[in-house]
This record gives C-alpha cells, sequence and structure tokens, in this order.
C-alpha cells in the first residue's frame, strides 16, 4: 500500500550530509520550539502534530541504522510524494511484539511503519508521559545578555536587579575588576528545560558605560588635568579628583600640555589584587573673558618675551 513520503531531513532543516551532532542540535531547537507545553492552549494541538514529525525524524536520523536504511530507500523521493516500501523493507525493534503491543504507535506515521514496523512498547526507545503522549527530556538553552556596568561598579563591584526576557528578575553580582566584555556565567539562570531536562546557564557581557572624567586604557584611568599658563610655567601644587577622592598632585615647572603625570595604584583593580595608575594628562587653559589686571599681566610676559636680548643671536652663536 502506498503511503506519503516523508522528507526526514526537511523536517528537521539539515541537509542529507549532516552531521549526527548538527541532526542533535536542529533537532532540541526545534523540539524547544514546537513542544506543546511551551505554547498558548489554542495551539497546543496543532504543536503537538508538528512535535511528532520532528521526533519521527529524529528517532530516524539519530540512529545511525535507520538512518542507512531511510537513506538508502529514499534518497529519490520528494516529501508528499507517493511512496510504496520494498518487499521485505519492514523492520521491527522486538521480534516478539507485535504492533499492537506498543503503547506509542499512534506516535508514528504509515511512513515510518512501512519502513521500521511499530517499535516495541516494552524494551524499546519510547518518548511517553506528557501531554498528547509525547515526552522528552531536552535541557534548556542558553540565553545571552548585556550589562552596563559603571566605572564604580569596575572599581568595587556591585549589585544589579536585571529583568529577563519574560519578565523574570534576577539580582546579579557584578565582581571587582571587570574589565568590558567580560563575560558572566550564571549556571542554571538559562532557559527552563523540558521533559525535566536541567535549564541553560545566562552569559552575561560587561559594557561599560562611559565615564564623563575618567578615560579606560587597560589596566589604567586617564584624566585631562586643566592648567592655567602661570601654573604650566611656574610649577606648583594642585588638587585633583580620583576615583579614590581628592589628592593633592605637583605638577613640575614647565609642563607642557599633553604631558602625562602618574598616580601610582589608582587605576583599575588587576587580578593580581594590585591596581593600575591614573594618568593626569595636562592642558593648558586661558582665561576666555581676562579681567584688566590679566590682560594688563599677559601683556607685560608678551612685551617680556618679545624684547630683544642683550646679545645679538649671531653673537651668542
Amino acid at each position: 500500500m502506498a503511503v506519503k513520503f516523508r522528507d526526514y531531513y526537511e523536517v528537521l532543516g539539515v541537509p542529507r550530509t549532516a552531521t549526527a551532532d548538527e541532526i542533535k542540535r536542529a533537532y532540541r531547537q526545534l523540539a524547544r520550539k514546537h513542544h506543546p507545553d511551551l505554547q498558548p492552549a489554542a495551539e497546543r494541538t496543532r504543536a503537538a502534530e508538528r512535535f511528532k514529525e520532528i521526533n519521527e525524524a529524529y528517532e530516524v536520523l539519530s540512529d545511525a541504522d535507520k538512518r542507512a536504511r531511510y537513506d538508502a530507500v529514499g534518497s529519490g523521493y520528494k516529501s508528499g510524494t507517493d511512496f510504496t516500501p520494498p518487499p521485505g523493507s519492514e523492520w521491527r525493534t522486538s521480534t516478539t511484539a507485535g504492533p499492537t503491543e506498543w503503547e506509542d504507535a499512534a506516535d508514528f506515521s504509515d511512513f515510518f511503519a512501512s519502513l521500521f514496523g511499530r517499535p516495541a512498547g516494552r524494551g524499546g526507545r519510547t518518548r511517553r508521559g506528557g501531554r498528547d503522549g509525547v515526552q522528552v527530556t531536552i535541557p534548556g538553552s542558553d540565553v545571552e545578555a548585556e550589562l552596563p556596568v559603571t566605572l564604580q561598579d569596575v572599581l568595587h563591584g556591585g549589585r544589579r536587579r536585571i529583568t529577563l526576557e519574560g519578565g523574570r528578575n534576577l539580582e546579579v553580582d557584578i565582581p571587582t575588576g571587570v574589565r568590558d566584555g567580560t563575560i558572566l556565567r550564571l549556571a542554571g539562570q538559562g532557559e527552563r528545560g523540558v521533559g525535566g531536562g536541567p535549564p541553560g546557564d545566562l552569559f552575561l557581557r560587561m559594557r561599560l558605560i562611559p565615564d564623563p572624567r575618567y578615560r579606560v586604557a587597560r589596566d589604567d584611568l586617564e584624566m585631562d588635568l586643566p592648567l592655567w599658563p602661570w601654573q604650566a610655567v611656574l610649577g606648583g601644587q594642585v588638587k585633583i579628583d580620583t576615583p579614590d577622592g581628592t589628592v593633592t598632585l605637583r605638577v613640575p615647572a614647565g609642563t607642557q600640555s599633553g604631558r602625562r603625570l602618574r598616580l601610582r595604584g589608582r587605576g583599575l583593580p588587576r587580578a593580581d589584587g594590585r591596581r593600575g595608575d591614573l594618568h593626569a594628562v595636562a592642558r593648558i587653559v586661558v582665561p576666555e573673558r581676562p579681567s584688566a589686571a590679566e590682560r594688563a599681566a599677559y601683556e607685560a610676559l608678551r612685551r617680556a618675551a618679545e624684547a630683544p636680548t642683550d646679545q645679538p643671536a649671531r653673537d651668542r652663536a
């Protein structure tokens, strides 16, 4: 009797050359997507039928002997076309049990039965027990998400409450010293498994929010240090704010714009427990609206700088 041919590769969405791992991966994704227990009530009947197709395809393609037998008789057919199995093609998982003895016979199509018979319910592989007589154990999928962190989180760690897809809330501990791109793995916090399968994991990728005052350079921090011209020329001490509080920094006389003044141990925490450095980068600034006294002082400075020296340049050469 002719039955409708089923393209099991098409059902799982894999090529005929797919490896066992590729078949298993495709099956798990489809089984989770179409499992009746994960569908709205109105969609469960249709999902159950699709789920049975997926299970049947995996039953064949995950078994090396069944797959070889299927490939041998079905390579020239397309899904939905009439198929008449060759004589003697029927195969059973048990020589002592007939088709009526298998409790899950309805879970497999006539096409499957025409090739392999009805697997025995005792001693054979079954997937009963769930809704619509279908039961599989599928590990939950891993979940990836992005978690914004501040410089203070990097320096001192922190605790953040996040909301995952589906409205689930989770408290996350941010360890001290994380970097932009660091991935935190939270075991068992991914998608829940199906049929008693273990949940997946949650992978959080840290994304460092740019700080308005400090720039990150590997383990070090950088900040701009505004200096008035007389501070750069004469040197002196200035107070600056660091992530750890206010400190006094000595500015050498003759400091040029762009010079880096280092404060040791005030950068980011390292894996060995030490910290990087903080670099204050000198930026010479001038008053936008100088007072009369300031203007007079700058004019006097210009006259002094432009005044000829006592000895001509050619005589000093």
